[in-house]
């Protein structure tokens, strides 16, 4: 993790990772905007100025855990597209595991990832939509993010080498999925899955998009 998104490794002490575990409870419940360093003190017992000592400011605490993800999803990736030499197969391993269809083997106690990617879905492009942008770029912040969409890219010139816009696709691609989802379940009129009890047709939709997108002109 980028040392700079912190003050104090939370990862190095319980404190730190009573931090992390309960910040994610709090933001996926009530939202980042009424989420406070204040209200986060009280849910785990400990004093407000405690928490600054491990983050200046709640950004940046958000941006330490949609980063902590991007980085999470990479190594997935990689672990799950190892030993796949078809780069077809390899796109349907990056759309599952954008929607969160494969499976994980690995736990973390203070981590959980299913509520993290909610965050993501719902929260995640305030880590970037900000005023302070480019500094946070030169600082670094979204170096995970762009590592994935650059790993994803790189799967889709497996694909069709002669594809011109492989970045554009791959970051269209991860948000499209946040987009599909966060419709689904708030703002149904604006998708097509909005009645459907599972995430099925959200996936054949990313699947239609990649793939006619990369479709070889012949």
């Amino acid at each position: 993790m980028n040392p700079k998104l912190y003050l104090r490794d939370p990862e190095q002490s319980p404190l730190g990772r009573n931090i992390i575990q309960h910040s994610i409870r709090m933001i996926h419940k009530i939202g980042f905007e009424d989420f406070t360093f204040k209200k986060l003190a009280t849910e785990i017992g400990t004093t407000e100025a405690s928490i600054y000592r491990y983050f200046e400011n709640k950004h940046k605490l958000l941006t330490y855990l949609i980063a902590w993800l991007w980085t999470w999803l990479e190594y997935q990736l990689i672990y799950h597209t190892n030993n796949v030499t078809s780069p077809k197969e390899k796109i349907n391993v990056v759309i599952k595991l954008l929607t969160f269809q494969l499976s994980d083997q690995f736990t973390f106690t203070h981590i959980d990832k299913n509520l993290l990617y909610q965050i993501a879905i719902t929260e995640g492009s305030k880590s970037y939509l900000t005023k302070h942008v480019t500094q946070d770029n030169k600082d670094r912040f979204f170096k995970p993010y762009k590592d994935l969409c650059g790993r994803i890219a790189e799967i889709f010139k497996e694909y069709n080498n002669s594809y011109k816009y492989p970045r554009s696709l791959s970051s269209t691609l991860l948000e499209m999925a946040h987009y599909q989802f966060f419709f689904k379940k708030n703002l149904p009129s604006l998708t097509d899955f909005g009645n459907d009890k599972d995430d099925t047709g959200v996936v054949q939709f990313l699947q239609h998009m990649v793939f006619t997108s990369l479709k070889k002109e012949r």
